[in-house]
């Protein structure tokens, strides 16, 4: 047995486990060896059935039996009813209103069953009962004596394949000393001077602990080995960035100070040191590779134009005609429409063509017949004026990746809302020119400075922490259930003076009734229906989510925009860039569900304009931890503080999802640690330094080149 060898070949999967391992993304036994535990459960220390107390909450490990679905004697309510045994007694289980748990609960093996004690202390039942499988057996029913304080591993489980799955596949691993055949991606010299086990030693550790320090070591040594390497990819990054030639952007401070004079409004203070930034970026040799983050109404887009005025002002080399291009990158066709309009009125002046390209049209500004407004044209005739250079610049979707889009002198690539698009999207578009691209990335989302030191780590970074002066602060209420009718009366007010509304739901669709662990959350098609018929009826409500395919977001998007919809029901799908200025109200239902920065997010959608704008936070539940969340948003506007606040209490992984970069759990909880991310970043950038191909690294150099694939991909 190899460590590298397929899965298949050393267990019998059924199609669904093979599928819930794909899901998972384990496809070796070096996956499954990575696949960490996400706690442990130790028997001894939780309720068993001689110790229930009617009222309380109790978590037990045992067996579920005889289940069987039935109606209640005196309601008559559908309900499951069964037992459950932990080898000191039984005990009553009930499920009210759930029926199919008789059939969808598993029977006759061991499980981890979590519910509030209902019933007397003489006859006691656990009511409504939240159940896992476990590797955990109930005491004295199958755990000898000895076991009993044993830590038993909980694995993050998908449809298909359990804990129970991953506790036994990995003991075989070991069994079969497979672990010898693992190359340790840590260099022997960095693990001593930071006193982190070997890679043995620690999936020992983390895998079947003796005791919990073993644990929380291993977890240490994973955690620097997945910061390390991701360090070590973007400072291979960073180093091959910095031996590409990049087009001099001549007399760049004066054309900027040009733009600044012209602007109908003074530039804040961070708005001036990012420009700053950037102007001393573009005078270099090596093309710039900066991310400019922001907090919502920032003014991101005034700053990007400031830069691509000095562009677009400078001449092609050893030309006296002509300028250097710019693309500008945006994630859907409405932002990218809005875009266009905008760098229309910052360039009408100048005897510039502004392009805009989208999966559905194409236009130019100026018109040949009309000098000031905008004319669609042929897709044909656009790529050819990109081609030859007559197009300054192009603001367009994904389109502008396309092969069939090619500039002449392309010399600045912006991208909006970047975390919207994959790593090689990004890099597509900076492949556009012979000579490379200088690099803006910008993102609304607040992101802690440790998240992007560790996640855009071949980047430079410019903040925007203060707001345009005279922008309107929102207010922000937390709505219990029996008030909803006080936040649906301040909405209708707000649509009678002719401004319109959100309602953000947190799923799409209602829960199937047949998943007995589905999440019970308010969806936005039920939602939009309830509305629209019980709430708003004398107004038009309207639905958007990511279900829909991108001509009907766009479409639904334009007729709220247009005014055509005065209540717009939606999924989290609206948290980035749109931007409709007449609204002025949000209601974001199921709000706990939701990170800070999310909600942050959420809410700027209506801070585009001098209205006074509201947003209501209604949670399902009213929780301590969650209502001390949502009770920081009521006070605070400031989304890195938020952010940062996030980061703490429920992990990066919330923060900003894990999936498009490749960070396991254990990689999200070192983001939480400022030294140790430091220190990964330093290790990786001396290794870097004098040995940028990793040459006599092999098992680093498989890490680095596996995440790096990961971090690239579409």
């Amino acid at each position: 047995m190899q460590a590298h060898d397929p899965v298949t070949e050393h267990f019998r999967l059924t199609p669904q486990q093979q599928s819930a391992l794909r899901v998972l993304g384990i496809r070796t036994l070096t996956d499954i060896l990575y696949h960490f535990p996400s706690r442990y459960e130790r028997a001894g220390q939780h309720t068993n059935t001689e110790a229930l107390v009617p009222g309380s909450k109790v978590t037990l490990f045992g067996i579920l039996s005889k289940l069987e679905a039935k109606k209640l004697w005196k309601s008559r309510r559908p309900a499951t009813e069964g037992y459950f045994e932990d080898g000191r007694g039984r005990v009553k289980v009930m499920w009210f209103n759930q029926p199919y748990i008789a059939k969808m609960a598993p029977q006759g093996v061991p499980v981890q069953l979590t519910g509030t004690v209902g019933g007397s202390a003489e006859r006691p039942y656990i009511s409504n009962p939240e159940i896992i499988p476990s590797p955990i057996a109930p005491t004295g029913l199958f755990q000898s004596e000895g076991e009993q304080n044993q830590l038993f591993p909980v694995y993050p489980e998908s449809r298909g394949i359990t804990s129970l799955w991953f506790y036994h596949a990995v003991k075989k691993i070991i069994q079969f000393g497979a672990l010898p055949t693992l190359g340790d991606p840590i260099p022997e010299l960095v693990r001593n001077r930071y006193n982190l086990p070997s890679l043995s030693d620690a999936l020992i550790w983390i895998h079947t602990p003796e005791k919990e320090s073993h644990a929380l070591t291993a977890r240490k040594r994973f955690a620097f080995e997945e910061i390390f390497v991701i360090q070590t990819v973007r400072a291979q990054e960073r180093v091959q960035n910095n031996t590409l030639h990049a087009f001099p952007i001549l007399d760049a401070p004066k054309s900027v100070e040009e733009f600044i004079v012209s602007a109908p409004f003074p530039p804040t203070r961070a708005q001036k040191r990012a420009i700053s930034e950037i102007i001393s970026d573009f005078t270099k040799q090596h093309p710039m590779a900066r991310l400019l983050e922001g907090d919502v109404g920032a003014g991101k887009t005034w700053v990007a134009a400031a830069a691509s005025y000095a562009v677009v002002k400078s001449r092609p080399p050893s030309r006296n005609s002509g300028t250097l291009q710019v693309a500008y990158m945006a994630p859907t066709e409405i932002l990218a429409q809005q875009h266009f309009e905008s760098f229309i009125q910052y360039f009408k002046h100048l005897p510039i063509n502004i392009g805009l390209i989208t999966g559905s049209s194409a236009w130019k500004f100026p018109s040949k017949s009309h000098r000031d407004k905008a004319t669609p044209i042929s897709r044909a005739q656009l790529l050819k004026w990109v081609k030859n250079g007559e197009i300054a610049m192009l603001i367009g979707t994904h389109a502008l990746i396309q092969k069939s889009v090619q500039f002449q002198n392309l010399a600045l690539c912006i991208v909006d809302e970047q975390h919207r698009f994959g790593t090689a999207q990004r890099r597509a578009l900076a492949r556009k020119s012979s000579i490379a691209p200088h690099f803006l990335s910008m993102t609304a989302t607040p992101i802690p400075r440790t998240l992007a030191l560790t996640l855009y780590g071949d980047l430079d970074l410019s903040i925007l922490d203060e707001l345009p002066p005279g922008r309107v602060k929102i207010t922000t209420h937390i709505v219990e259930t029996s008030e909803r009718e006080k936040a649906y009366t301040t909405i209708r007010t707000e649509l009678k003076k002719g401004r319109q509304a959100y309602v953000i739901c947190p799923r799409i669709d209602e829960p199937d009734p047949s998943k007995w662990n589905a999440v019970q959350a308010k969806s936005a098609k039920a939602e939009r229906t309830r509305l629209q018929k019980d709430i708003f009826t004398e107004y038009n409500v309207g639905l958007l989510h990511g279900g829909m395919k991108a001509k009907e977001k766009d479409a639904v998007m334009e007729d709220f925009t247009q005014k055509k919809i005065d209540v717009l029901v939606a999924t989290s799908v609206v948290e980035v860039g749109v931007n409709v200025p007449n609204a002025t109200a949000i209601m974001i239902e199921g709000a706990e569900r939701f990170g800070l920065a999310q909600l942050h997010q959420l809410r700027g959608r209506v801070q585009r304009s001098s209205h006074p704008p509201v947003c209501f936070l209604v949670p399902e539940k009213t929780g301590a931890a969650a209502m001390k969340r949502l009770k920081a948003l009521e006070k605070s506007s400031d989304g890195f503080a938020l952010a940062e606040t996030d980061l703490e209490n429920r992990g990066a992984g919330d923060l900003l999802g894990r999936k498009q970069w490749g960070v396991t759990d254990v990689g999200m909880e070192a983001l939480q640690n400022m030294r140790l991310i430091t220190a990964a970043r330093e290790e990786a950038q001396k290794l870097v330094a004098h040995n940028a191909t990793l040459s006599g690294l092999s098992p680093l150099r498989e890490r680095v080149e596996h995440i790096a694939h990961i971090l690239h991909r579409e």
